[in-house]
C-alpha cells in the first residue's frame, strides 16, 4: 500500500474531522480494514517528544477503506498555531504488519472566537 500524504487545516479551539478512503494498491478496490487497528499523532516536528493523540475511527465495518481522524474543541484549543506534522499507522489483525497510511502536513491556525 502507497503511503497517502494529505495536508490538513485545523482551527485553534474548534471541533476538527476528516476522512481518508484507502485503497489496496495492488487491486485498487478499497482496502478492508476488518481487524485492523489504526492510531495517529501530531507532532512539531518528527523527532518531537511531545505529541498530540488523535482519535482514529474504522468508518463502518471496515470493508470499505474509510478511515477517520478528528480532534475535539478541548484539544485543539490546547495546541499552538503553527505548522505540525502527522501520519496514521495501521496495524494488521496479529500485528502481523505495520503501515503508514497516511502523512502529512498539520497547520494549526489561531482562533479568534473565545
Amino acid at each position: 500500500m502507497a503511503v497517502f500524504v494529505s495536508n490538513i487545516v485545523i482551527e485553534q479551539g474548534f471541533d476538527f474531522e476528516t476522512t481518508f478512503e484507502l485503497e489496496d494498491s495492488n487491486t485498487n478496490l478499497p482496502l478492508n480494514l476488518s481487524g485492523y487497528t489504526i492510531n495517529s499523532q501530531i507532532r512539531k516536528t518528527y523527532s518531537s517528544s511531545i505529541f498530540t493523540v488523535v482519535n482514529t475511527n474504522i468508518v463502518g465495518d471496515g470493508t470499505n477503506g474509510i478511515i477517520s481522524i478528528s480532534l475535539a474543541s478541548t484539544i485543539t484549543e490546547g495546541i499552538k498555531p503553527g505548522r505540525y506534522v502527522y501520519d496514521v499507522k495501521l496495524t494488521s489483525p496479529g500485528e502481523t504488519s505495520i503501515t503508514k497510511a497516511v502523512e502529512g502536513s498539520a497547520i494549526v491556525r489561531g482562533g479568534v472566537t473565545r
